[in-house]
């Protein structure tokens, strides 16, 4: 019967059906891509205007959402292929997510602690490229639509004061001068303008001339305004009634919102207390490798005196944003090498390495992984250069194989070049897998000649501590009753970070409840497959084949990567 009921949407939702007898798999591709179709359309992502964010325009799309999520639920998923088994576990979990975060009102929480709506906008604006006059036009008629969108989140955010949705105030010092930074003097400086800074040889150059100046006139007329009045919002409206608790659970239905985000970020059943005991135990195993490697470089003091003597030696920072960017194209470039001894298949896209854009940087996380935003388009690793004093060079190695390979790019440019894949599987990303994959990428560095000095070893094992640091003060804050100040002091007492960092990463734990529980879950998850596989294996076990096998379908859900890894082991037991 279920199977039937699927069918009848099924031909509902594309208007026709030729006859009862039907191949599952088929029918299914078809209707799955029209979901997604149906998915993508209800915001309009790709229009030439920002989205609608208005209240109405969002339940509404809450409700188109809900109508897919029940056709997709009606599907008789045992009668699917392997692969449309994933295809719909994957669909199902992208839909649920959108379902779930409006019904915890995450419309009116749009910043966290290192961004928000109004930055944001600075990846539309990079996203951008002019090629020729309807380019241009087109990037007019969008950043025409700023005023109106910047307009609508703060009505949203507005809402979210009258129903107790706010972040904590403690996230927000120096917030403001963020929103300043888009307000520029010069309006050629403004970010909105950099599309328009290099002529374009298409369109003559009196054409040239009057769309700049039809830009300038739209940024310095409607946009800049717009972001003095959100300034003018943030500081005087949302700062005082910002909320004095942390935690999630001070929200409206807390505990069930941050067990929902725990189960979306980690794509595993477990509890907060579960999650923090597993924090504990990592803690105490990667602070004993970290003793072993201060003996190896000889410092006569305690832990804490070791930490304070990475923070403040000069011989670990640079003096340049310059001489930091060459240092990570330089590891980027050593482990480039070496990709061939861990991998059979590599990507075709290359990648570069750029500084974080100045009018984020201050709040921004050490690093990120930013994916070509275009079919064929470069990915890039982006290197924080703001505060050089807080930018060790002893994490970098860490750093660039996370962000860069094997980490980031390789495993989002290997997922966007798998042709056999529909398209809502080659741009999934869930935080489980892909931020699993990167920690696990830092791993790797050891079995390829990487952390050969013991401070850079060191570095890495800091950054395994952080993450293993963020599930017990995730958990901590936000089910467990701990301050701000509790889980800086534990971060900083058993992380080389930087203070710097420590409270920047701290803040984004306190605004973007659960997502930092990704990391360690899904690294330990990929490190459990593998001993499982080497294991059972023996020597037929091939660590390029496994890395293959673990990349070969994309981002993935940890439950449905286990039967992947399963049925991988029985296929290689059965030659």
């Amino acid at each position: 019967m279920k199977h039937k009921l699927w069918l009848v949407l099924y031909c509902s939702t594309l208007v026709a059906c030729a006859s009862s007898k039907v191949d599952p798999n088929k029918d299914f591709d078809v209707f799955a891509n029209a979901i997604w179709q149906k998915a993508e359309n209800i915001v309009r992502y790709d229009s030439e205007e920002l989205p609608d964010m208005s209240e109405s325009t969002l339940a509404a799309a809450n409700q188109q959402r809900q109508q897919l999520i029940t056709e997709l639920a009606a599907v008789d998923v045992k009668t699917l292929s392997e692969q449309n088994q994933i295809n719909h576990n994957i669909l199902m979990y992208r839909l649920q997510n959108q379902v779930d975060e409006y019904k915890y009102g995450d419309r009116y929480m749009p910043l966290t602690a290192e961004s928000g709506f109004h930055s944001d906008l600075t990846f539309m604006v990079s996203g951008s490229q002019i090629k020729t006059l309807g380019d241009a036009e087109k990037y007019l008629k969008k950043i025409s639509s700023v005023p109106r969108y910047m307009a609508q989140q703060t009505e949203l955010m507005r809402q979210g004061i009258r129903q107790g949705y706010t972040q904590p105030k403690a996230v927000f010092t120096g917030y403001e001068q963020g929103i300043l930074s888009f307000i520029q003097t010069d309006i050629d400086q403004s970010v909105f303008f950099r599309p328009f800074l290099k002529p374009v040889a298409s369109i003559p150059e009196t054409q040239w001339q009057a769309l700049q100046t039809q830009a300038r006139t739209i940024i310095s007329q409607q946009i800049q305004p717009a972001y003095q009045q959100y300034y003018d919002f943030f500081v005087s409206e949302y700062l005082p009634a910002a909320r004095d608790n942390i935690a999630a659970n001070s929200l409206p239905d807390g505990a069930a919102f941050y067990q929902n985000r725990l189960e979306h970020y980690t794509t595993l059943k477990m509890t907060p207390a579960e999650v923090h005991q597993i924090g504990l135990q990592e803690v105490a195993r990667i602070r004993a490798e970290m003793a072993q490697v201060i003996k190896q470089t000889g410092f006569k003091g305690t832990f804490a005196e070791f930490i304070q003597f990475l923070r403040t030696d000069k011989q670990f920072y640079v003096t340049t944003p310059d001489q930091l960017l060459k240092e990570a194209s330089f590891i980027a470039k050593k482990i480039d090498a070496q990709l061939p001894t861990l991998f059979n298949t590599l990507p075709r896209t290359p990648y570069g390495v750029e500084a974080v854009p100045a009018e984020i940087a201050p709040k921004y996380t050490t690093g990120r992984y930013s994916g070509g935003r275009e079919p064929g388009a470069a990915g890039f690793y982006w290197v924080n250069t703001y505060a050089l004093d807080r930018r060790p060079l002893y994490e970098l190695e860490a750093l660039t194989l996370h962000e860069a390979v094997p980490g980031h790019h390789l495993q989002v440019a290997l997922a966007n070049e798998q042709a056999n894949l529909p398209s809502y599987r080659r741009s999934f990303y869930t935080s489980a897998f892909g931020e699993g994959w990167g920690l696990y990428s830092e791993f790797l560095g050891l079995e390829v000649g990487f952390y050969q000095d013991p401070y850079s070893n060191f570095g890495r094992l800091t950054y395994e501590m952080w993450r293993a640091c963020r599930l017990v003060v995730d958990t901590g804050m936000h089910t467990m009753g701990w301050s701000r100040q509790q889980a800086i002091d534990f971060l900083a007492s058993n992380t080389a970070l930087s203070m710097h960092n420590v409270t920047t990463e701290v803040d984004r734990y306190i605004s973007w409840p659960a997502q930092a529980l990704s990391y360690k879950l899904g690294e330990l998850t990929i490190k459990r497959l593998r001993a499982e596989a080497e294991k059972a294996l023996g020597n037929k076990f091939d660590v390029r084949q496994f890395h293959d096998v673990v990349l070969q379908n994309g981002s993935l859900p940890l439950p449905v990567l286990e039967q992947q890894i399963a049925k991988y082991i029985r296929q290689q037991q059965a030659k």
